[in-house]
């Protein structure tokens, strides 16, 4: 049986090292080399590109990638598990619900995205409205700011908080929600003291989802940001396009990959130890 298992896993094994490993060779090999004058690559061989990252600006520039990983996916989790838990209880209306969430995914995300340039803009629906109402006098300015950054995240990575969440609560054994119940329990304990702890695994995978989408986005920072809100993931583009500095942008991006490691692995072992 064990060497069936090594050959039906094989190949998976072998496609996965080919697509994984070897770029992944290729761009640390590239975060060794230094920049040429009109953006080439040369030797020798040097870790310059990794000492450039304790500069004020990049640690300032991954603080802040972090944080707003951080905040959108906690706002993704305070929208997404109520909306998971409604859909589970949905009962004939539920894949209709479920429709409901998954229609971003029908559209262009880039299309997305500038629809809520339109939104926000000075001259967009919402400013209009509030003009037209009466709640302000001048547009407020709401793009090209960090909470259209915020906003434009949220929204694009909510789906990926509650479809986990979804998928937990739905194989929830209500007998233990009945039980709790009997037992004298109120909807808000049975929420946090049994709920909760049984949905851990769906909240643990949306997170890890929302956290590292948010974490390496750009187009949405480029789009609603504009210039003034740059992320990790801005500034890796920019290196391999506008900067043509491949060797640091090759840094960055195995330095992201690695805090992102750091920061997951010991969260996915606590919560695998607490599901034993």
């Amino acid at each position: 049986m064990n060497r069936l298992r090594f050959w039906c896993l094989t190949p998976a094994g072998a496609l996965l090292g080919g697509l994984f490993l070897i770029p992944l060779g290729i761009i640390f090999a590239y975060s060794l080399l230094t920049r040429g004058p009109y953006g080439g690559v040369f030797s020798p061989l040097t870790w310059e590109n990794y000492s450039r990252l304790a500069d004020p600006l990049y640690a300032a520039i991954l603080w802040r990638s972090l944080l707003y990983a951080v905040i959108v996916t906690a706002i993704c989790l305070m929208l997404g598990f109520p909306l998971a838990l409604f859909i589970a209880r949905a009962g004939r209306r539920r894949n209709l619900y479920l429709s409901l969430v998954m229609v971003p995914f029908w559209s262009s995300f880039l299309v997305r995205t500038y629809a809520w340039m339109f939104l926000l803009r000075d001259t967009g629906l919402i400013n209009s409205a509030l003009l037209a109402a009466g709640v302000i006098r001048e547009p407020l300015t709401l793009l090209y700011t960090p909470f259209a950054v915020i906003l434009g995240l949220v929204y694009g990575y909510l789906p990926f908080m509650v479809l986990p969440v979804f998928a937990t609560l739905e194989r929830l054994d209500k007998s233990l929600i009945e039980a709790s119940a009997d037992l004298g329990a109120t909807p808000g304990a049975t929420l946090l003291h049994v709920i909760v702890p049984l949905s851990k695994p769906g909240i643990l995978a949306g997170s890890i989802l929302v956290f590292i989408s948010s974490l390496g986005a750009y187009l949405t920072p480029d789009l609603l940001g504009g210039g003034k809100t740059i992320m990790i993931g801005n500034l890796v583009q920019n290196q391999f396009t506008t900067a043509r500095d491949w060797p640091f942008g090759a840094a960055l991006s195995l330095i992201l990959m690695l805090v992102v490691m750091g920061l997951l692995v010991p969260l996915q072992r606590r919560g695998s130890e607490g599901l034993l």
